[in-house]
């Protein structure tokens, strides 16, 4: 019974630590590139016409040996696997790639594209750029809604302003929002939209600056400092946990050099108390013979 119960755990391990070898990470890793190149030649006709069918076999093998690696990960740690979000995402992109692609289901055929996406799990920097956005959007929640308030101020404004005179730039809320948009991304805002408008209306410069100094110049710089703040604290967590490390390990090296010591003292202490039992029992002997 002890053997049996310590059977699962053995193997889990075994399993583990085959699956984090080098060579079975970076085949993986080429599996997931090649197969993201054959999606790509899927798209070509005159490819598919000539070796459409070999195509298909590779994909198909390919897919078997992720599955094979996700069922193997999963027998190895078990309820943990779907505790692990990055495991999860692995999990559902493979799935993803198994539901049959026929009929009103034939649009998640071109999603196995998102195995290319197994990518970051295999590349720690990768995952610590996705950690630091994902942990940047509690900020930019706030960067946004500040863009929506100027957004609909702007919005207001330029659709009682020049809504009359450009109907298709500024008719009503909706179109204004989107011509905002392309004002703050400055596409074709000078020629395309501020220049007509200023030659009806010469003082729309005012507008037009201050909306984009407001929404490009701020805003977005609003959105990168939320994001370069999140990778300042993640980089900072992790200095903290390796000086944590650091100074466990210099704990542990100095109790063992403690009880090193303290070991030390307690032989030395043992030796000194058999030297005084040997000389005691000398004595003890001379008094006996006289």
């Amino acid at each position: 019974m002890p053997n049996s119960a310590k059977s699962p755990t053995f193997w889990q391990g075994r399993i583990e630590n085959f699956l984090a070898l080098h060579t079975v990470q970076y085949t993986i890793v080429s599996l997931i590139i090649i197969n993201a190149l054959l999606l790509g030649l899927e798209t070509s006709e005159e490819i598919m016409s000539q070796y459409g069918s070999l195509l298909h076999l590779v994909d198909h093998i390919i897919l078997g040996i992720f599955i094979v690696e996700l069922i193997l990960l999963m027998s190895a740690r078990g309820l943990s696997f779907f505790k692990d979000a990055w495991c999860l995402f692995d999990f559902i992109v493979i799935a993803i790639a198994l539901v049959p692609a026929s009929g009103s289901l034939s649009v998640i055929r071109s999603l196995r594209v998102l195995r290319i996406l197994r990518l970051i799990n295999k590349f720690e920097s990768m995952r610590k750029v996705v950690n630091g956005l994902l942990g940047s959007l509690a900020s930019l929640g706030s960067v946004v809604g500040l863009m929506l308030i100027v957004f609909y101020v702007a919005a207001v404004v330029s659709t009682n302003l020049f809504g009359k005179e450009f109907p298709d730039y500024f008719g009503d809320l909706g179109a204004s929002f989107f011509t905002l948009f392309q004002v703050m991304t400055l596409e074709s805002w000078s020629n395309g939209i501020a220049r007509p408008v200023m030659e009806k209306f010469p003082q729309a410069w005012i507008f037009f600056l201050t909306f984009i100094m407001l929404s490009t110049f701020v805003v977005i710089n609003l959105f990168t400092a939320a994001i370069v703040d999140s990778f300042g604290s993640d980089t900072e967590s992790d200095l903290d946990n390796k000086r944590l490390e650091e100074y466990k390990k210099k704990r542990e090296i100095q109790e063992q050099k403690l009880i090193k010591e303290i070991n030390d003292e307690f032989i030395a202490i043992q030796e000194e108390l058999l030297e005084v039992k040997q000389f005691i029992k000398q004595i003890a002997n001379k008094t006996s013979v006289h």
